[in-house]
């Protein structure tokens, strides 16, 4: 294996990872945000998971392995956050100062998207390895999952920023749910054949696991207000946000 082209991934893998914290980094400039943000913030956070479940997760899972793959994967995705659902429920947890309903939403919107990245790593390491000419897909799939991981930044930061926790705790935690990126590059990179093969499986998987999350959690939470209409155009927003970063990159 080429020594250059494996820190090369790493190192591609790693900046898309941090993008995931620039999407906390808006909130400096807001130091103070009302309960009522939280409820915003959870269909904001709708709207670019459910955008990011479709696109970014079950049509590439059936492009590449089919809709037996795509099914199995949702199923086995969607069982696993029901139990994961279950498990927390019996359990009070707690992250930083936020405890109850909360911090279970928010755990489990942290750990969605932690899976989540694990095919996106996968799917840069594979670039890298079944790339052209300077490793161009490999590039071109780290750009777009960098640009993509911004406004799921935004996701994770702003029911965090609402409930108080500080900002650069909320970069942190963004940054933290694009952490398997760079660990699931290289294994990709070094295992080309095997991962192209369970790729669509953990596509799949994540999208099962968010698109849960999204319609039994978040969509919820974020009616909460009773305020509809500005809860509809929020989720619009976020899904509206993630397809203009498709189209553009």
């Amino acid at each position: 294996m080429d020594i250059q082209l494996l820190l090369i991934t790493l190192f591609a893998a790693t900046l898309t990872m941090l993008a995931t914290g620039l999407g906390a980094v808006p909130f400096f400039f807001f130091p103070n945000l009302s309960s009522h943000w939280s409820e915003r913030g959870y269909a904001f956070a709708s709207g670019v998971m459910l955008s990011a479940s479709v696109f970014d997760l079950i049509f590439p899972a059936i492009q590449r392995g089919g809709y037996t793959q795509g099914v199995i994967g949702l199923v086995i995705g969607t069982i696993f956050f029901i139990i994961s659902e279950s498990w927390l429920g019996d359990r009070e947890p707690k992250i930083g100062e936020i405890r109850g309903a909360s911090a279970r939403r928010v755990i489990l919107i942290l750990g969605t998207l932690f899976i989540h990245s694990f095919p996106e790593g996968v799917a840069v390491g594979v670039g890298y390895g079944a790339g052209k000419t300077s490793s161009q897909l490999g590039l071109l799939l780290a750009l777009a999952i960098g640009i993509q991981n911004i406004p799921e930044g935004i996701a994770v930061a702003l029911p965090l920023r609402a409930e108080g926790v500080p900002v650069s705790r909320c970069i942190l935690w963004a940054i933290f749910s694009s952490l398997p990126q760079p660990i699931a590059a290289i294994p990709a990179l070094l295992a080309v054949s095997f991962f192209q093969q369970l790729l669509p499986y953990a596509l799949a998987f994540a999208a099962g696991a968010m698109g849960f999350l999204v319609f039994t959690e978040l969509i919820p939470e974020g009616l909460e207000g009773g305020r509809r209409q500005e809860t509809g155009i929020i989720i619009a927003s976020g899904f509206l946000l993630m397809m203009l970063i498709h189209t553009l990159v």
